[in-house]
């Protein structure tokens, strides 16, 4: 019998999907010091299109795990921010940031994945 961890789609799996898409971490981590514009963002990411950001930033909307701020101001000002549940991830976030640290080399060492068997 399989323990229900390990199943398909157990609970543990919404917590891997969301950290498997490439930039949902990397976005939230950015916005753990507080509130920031999108250019802001960018800036403190590196190598995320204006695109790609916003429709990152439009998904952890729509996961609640961040809040979109619209000010009524000249020129318009938005600010994003992350939701109590999403500030609960920054601990997985970090965990996996130091391990990532601690064992990259490694892990990019041992990798056996020939480019050429790809093709």
């Amino acid at each position: 019998m399989v323990p229900d961890r390990l199943l398909a789609d157990c609970r543990a799996r919404l917590g891997f999907d969301l950290l498997a898409h490439t930039w949902n971490g990397v976005v939230l981590y950015a916005l753990a010091e507080g509130p920031r514009r999108p250019g802001d963002l960018r800036t403190a990411i590196g190598g995320i299109s204006a695109k790609v950001l916003t429709q990152t930033l439009r998904r952890l909307e729509g996961y609640a795990l961040v809040e979109r701020r619209a000010f009524e101001e000249t020129p318009p000002r938005v600010e994003y921010a992350l939701t109590a549940l999403g500030r609960s991830l920054l601990g997985p976030i970090e965990a996996l940031g130091r391990w990532s640290a601690e064992y990259g080399d490694a892990f990019v060492a041992a990798q056996r994945w020939d480019e050429e068997e790809a093709g």
